[in-house]
C-alpha cells in the first residue's frame, strides 16, 4: 500500500516510515525519475517499492540496549497455517534521547503475514498496527545557543511533540506462469497530531505561537495489472496493463492555535475526499539481442471535495493528466550497458489549495493551485562491469517541475512555488575484490533553480547541492564489521543564496558476531562525534524580549552526538 500521504495535515506528500518494522523487508527495488508508467503521484524524482519476507528462518527474539535510555525489544516467528506460512513480527522500542527535552518516546509496531497457495497463483495477506508518542527538541534559533539562552541540545517550547497511529491490511495475489496476473487492494486507519512551535512569540506575543496539525482518515485502494508475452515482426515483445484505484476518505485534517497542548483558536479545519483513478500501459520490445527499447502510458484523473468550516474555501474539482515514457538500452558488449530515458510525471497539490479563496489566517483572497502538477525529466547512463565483481555506473539527469512543494518554517507546512528546473551527476562504484570484503561508494550533484524569477534570486531553499556516501563490510568467520559515511554539502536556506547551511557528515559503524542460534553486535551512531546538524532552516523568529517584528536567523536541530547501542539475538 502506499505510504504517502496526499493533502496531509502536516504538508503534501508526507510520508512515515516509522510503521515499517527494517527485520520484515526482504528487499528494496528503487525506480529513478519519471520514466516507469506503473509510478504515479510522488514519484517524479523516484520511488521504492518495498517487499516484506514471507517467512522468518527461525523464531528469534532481538534485546536492544543504548546510551540515553535507548531500548528496543522485537520477537518474530513463522509457523504452517493451514495450507501455507503464517508470520507474526511485534516491536516496542522506546528513546528518552540525548536532547535536553526528554523525548520519551514510545514506539509499537505490529506486523503479521500469511502466505499460501490460492488457485493457480499466491496470496498474501499482511495486517500491520503502529502507534506512537513523543516530545522533541525540535529546531531551534541558532542565536538561541550562541547568547547561552538554551544549551546545543536544548529546547525552546516543551509542548512539541505529537503522536500518530495507523492499523492496515493489505491482500496481494500473483497468479503463477511467465506472465502472471496481479492483483492488489489495500485499507488502512490514520490518526496523526502534531504540536509544534517555529516562530515562539513572534505572532502571539501573550500566548505564543504553538499550534497543532491533525489529520484523520481511511484510506482504500487498489491495483490490477496483467504481463503479456507477445511477438511483434518476430521481435519478443512483452506488455504490462493495468488500473490503479485510490480513495482518501479525510473526516478531520486541521490546523489550531494551542498553548501546552490545548486549543486556543481553529485556523481551518476541513473534510476532504480525495479520489483517484489511473489506467497504465508498458511495452518492451527487443529489437536486437542487445536493444531494449520500452514504451509507456500513463494517465491519472483526480477528483477533489473538500468542506471547509469557511465555506468560501468549500468546493469540488476534477482533474486528469497523461504521462507518456520512452526508455532506451543498448548493450554493446556483456560488461557494458549505455542507456536514455526521458518520461512526464506529475505531483499532486494539496486538495485544500485546489478550493481555497481565502487565506484562513489573514483573510486575504488567495490564488488557487493547480489540481496536478507536471514533472518531466530525461537522463542518460552508463554501466560498466570491468572486473567480476565491480560494478560502475555513471549518470547525467534533468528534471522540470511546474510548481515545486516547499516547506514553510512559520505555517508548519507546505506551499506551492514557481516552476524550476534541476540537472545533475551521479556516480556510484560497487566492488566485491573478495568473498569477505564489499565496498560501495556514491557521488550525487544536483543544481536546482526557479525558472520564474530573476538569476541571483533562483535557489531553492533546501535543496541538497552534494551528497557523498559509502562503506565497507569485512567479514572474518563467524564476525562482521562495517564502516558507513554520509556526507550533505551546504546548501541554500534563503532564495538570493545569502545564507547557507553547514555540511553534515555522519559516520557509523558496526561489530557483530554469530554463534550457533545466536548472535550479538555493537554499533557506535556518530563515531565522531560530529556537532553538525541534521535539520537547517533560514527564517524570522521571536524570542521573549525581543522586537515584534522578529529576528531573521538559522533554526537548526543537531544531530544526535555520539551514541553506543548493543543487541543480542536468540534463535529458536
Amino acid at each position: 500500500m502506499p505510504l504517502n500521504f496526499r493533502s496531509h495535515g502536516h504538508g503534501q506528500g508526507y510520508l512515515d516510515l516509522n510503521p515499517i518494522i527494517p527485520e520484515t523487508v526482504d528487499y528494496i527495488d528503487y525506480r529513478k525519475g519519471p520514466y516507469r508508467a506503473d509510478v504515479g503521484d510522488f514519484g517524479s524524482a523516484g520511488a521504492a517499492m518495498l517487499k516484506t519476507v514471507d517467512r522468518f528462518p527461525a523464531p528469534f527474539v532481538t534485546v536492544e540496549a543504548g546510551t540515553n535510555a535507548y531500548y528496543r525489544v522485537l520477537a518474530g516467528g513463522s509457523t504452517a497455517i493451514g495450507a501455507g506460512t503464517g508470520l507474526i513480527a511485534l516491536e516496542a522500542r522506546y528513546d528518552d534521547s540525548p536532547y535536553a527535552r526528554s523525548q520519551d518516546l514510545q514506539h509499537f509496531n505490529a506486523f503479521g503475514k500469511w502466505t499460501g497457495p490460492l488457485g493457480n497463483g499466491t496470496l498474501r495477506i499482511s495486517a500491520m498496527a503502529y502507534h506512537t508518542r513523543f516530545n522533541s527538541a525540535d529546531q531551534v534559533p541558532l542565536r538561541a545557543i550562541q547568547s547561552g539562552l538554551i544549551d546545543r541540545l536544548g529546547f525552546i517550547d516543551p509542548d512539541v511533540g505529537g503522536e500518530t497511529t495507523r492499523i492496515g491490511t493489505t491482500a496481494n495475489w500473483v497468479e503463477d506462469g511467465a506472465n502472471p496476473l496481479h492483483i492488489l487492494g489495500y485499507a488502512h486507519y490514520y490518526n496523526f497530531k502534531l504540536f509544534s512551535n517555529f516562530t515562539y512569540f513572534l505572532d502571539d506575543p501573550i500566548n505564543g505561537d504553538e499550534f497543532e496539525q491533525r489529520d484523520r482518515r481511511f484510506v482504500t485502494g487498489g491495483k490490477v495489472d496483467k504481463s503479456f508475452g507477445l511477438s511483434l515482426f518476430g521481435m519478443p515483445l512483452a506488455v504490462l496493463a493495468g488500473v490503479e484505484t485510490r480513495a482518501d476518505f479525510i473526516p478531520r485534517v486541521g490546523l489550531y492555535h494551542t498553548r501546552d497542548r490545548i486549543i486556543t483558536a481553529t485556523v481551518r479545519e476541513d473534510n476532504v475526499k480525495e479520489v483517484s483513478g489511473a489506467v497504465f500501459g508498458e511495452a518492451t520490445l527487443h529489437p536486437t539481442s542487445t536493444l531494449r527499447l520500452v514504451l509507456g502510458l500513463r494517465e491519472d484523473v483526480y477528483h477533489f471535495d473538500v468542506t471547509s468550516d469557511n465555506r468560501a474555501n468549500s468546493g469540488q474539482k476534477t482533474a486528469s493528466i497523461l504521462s507518456p515514457k520512452a526508455s532506451l538500452a543498448w548493450t554493446p558488449v556483456e560488461q557494458a550497458e549505455i542507456y536514455l530515458n526521458h518520461g512526464r510525471g506529475f505531483h499532486s497539490n494539496d486538495a485544500r489549495g485546489t478550493a481555497i479563496r481565502f487565506d484562513p489566517g489573514s483573510g486575504d483572497p488567495v490564488g488557487q493551485v493547480v489540481p496536478l502538477v507536471r514533472s518531466e525529466g530525461e537522463e542518460i547512463g552508463l554501466r560498466l562491469r570491468p572486473l567480476p565483481g565491480l560494478s560502475v555506473t555513471a549518470i547525467y539527469w534533468r528534471l522540470r517541475l511546474a510548481s515545486e512543494l516547499l516547506f514553510t518554517g512559520d505555517g508548519g507546512t507546505t506551499e506551492a512555488q514557481g516552476p524550476s528546473r534541476r540537472h545533475g551527476t551521479e556516480f556510484a562504484v560497487f566492488y566485491q575484490p573478495a568473498p569477505w570484503l564489499t565496498i560501495d561508494a556514491e557521488y550525487t550533484q544536483s543544481h536546482a533553480r526557479f525558472t520564474d524569477v530573476p538569476g541571483g534570486q533562483d535557489y531553492i531553499r533546501g535543496s541538497i547541492e552534494k551528497v557523498i556516501a559509502g562503506g565497507v563490510v569485512a567479514k572474518y568467520g563467524n564476525l562482521t564489521g562495517s564502516v558507513r559515511v554520509r556526507h550533505f554539502g551546504s546548501f541554500a536556506v534563503i532564495e538570493d543564496n545569502s545564507r547557507r547551511s553547514n555540511p553534515t557528515t555522519v559516520i557509523n559503524a558496526r561489530l557483530a558476531y554469530d554463534f550457533a542460534r545466536y548472535s550479538v553486535a555493537a554499533e557506535i551512531l556518530n563515531l565522531a562525534n560530529s556537532h553538525d546538524n541534521d535539520i537547517t532552516y533560514y527564517y524570522a523568529s521571536r524570542l521573549p524580549g525581543e522586537p515584534a517584528a522578529g529576528v531573521l536567523d538559522f533554526h537548526i536541530h543537531p544531530i544526535e552526538p555520539r551514541q553506543l547501542r548493543v543487541s543480542a539475538t536468540a534463535r529458536f
